[in-house]
């Protein structure tokens, strides 16, 4: 049976895919911030190791694939999808501790997550495995006040091409997902209206977040043989193209 880590697993995105990847038979480590989060992930999935983890800190990364190899033996799958955002606030006007914590989170986890994963998959046998990224569109198409969030994920784009390159003669596949309007908590917002590039403000469409998992388990359940460096998926009337 196949392995999974799945970071931010305690709502939204990370939810769907535990979710997902639990019915079709993968067993699964849950890691998130929030235990009850996880925990809920847990029932929803009908299965699944919540193992509280902070992403941003190389011990807490560290120790979340220290339980999942005792617990399971190998791991096939990291689903490096933790994220957080600043406010929508100009740019100057923002803390350093928030610039701070949106690095820390969004480039710094997924660093130490994938570093844990390649040497993980390096050393078990069957040798191999499979990280897919969670990027965003934000990376070629940024909203307006998204400075630290866009530079996080132009981040995400060089750690996919590298490890691409550095681990494809160890059987180990890396692909990237540049997500758009995912229907979460975290996008509730965009259903009352959002800035756009142009100074306006409208509504956006949404996606459901089950469809998204789906495309994103398609993904990890490809032959061992075959990736898909980068996808996205997004609404189809989604103001994307035309904003940057």
């Amino acid at each position: 049976m196949a392995v999974a880590i799945i970071t931010g697993a305690g709502s939204g995105i990370g939810r769907a895919v535990a979710v997902e990847l639990a019915g079709r038979g993968w067993d699964i480590v849950l890691a998130g911030r929030r235990a009850e989060g996880l925990e809920e992930t847990a029932r929803l999935a009908g299965r699944g190791l919540p193992v509280p983890t902070d992403v941003s800190d190389a011990a807490s990364v560290a120790a979340l694939f220290a339980a999942a190899k005792a617990e399971f033996g190998r791991i096939d799958l990291l689903f490096n999808n933790a994220g957080t955002n600043t406010p929508a606030l100009p740019f100057e006007t923002l803390a350093s501790e928030a610039l701070a914590e949106v690095i820390a989170v969004n480039l710094t986890g997924p660093l130490f997550c994938a570093r844990e994963a390649v040497a993980a998959m390096k050393a078990q046998a069957p040798q191999g495995g499979r990280i897919i990224n969670n990027g965003s569109v934000s990376a070629y198409g940024p909203r307006p006040h998204s400075v630290a969030y866009t530079a996080s994920k132009h981040g995400i784009t060089g750690l996919t091409k590298s490890l691409i390159l550095d681990c494809r003669d160890f059987g180990i596949s890396v692909c990237q997902v540049d997500i758009g309007n995912a229907a979460t908590a975290r996008t509730d917002r965009m259903s009352q209206g959002v800035p756009q590039a142009n100074g306006t403000t409208a509504i956006e469409p949404r996606m459901d977040v089950a469809m998204l998992a789906r495309h994103i388990v398609g993904l990890a359940e490809l032959p061992a043989e075959v990736m898909v460096p980068f996808s996205t998926i997004m609404p189809t009337t989604m103001p994307l193209y035309g904003r940057g």
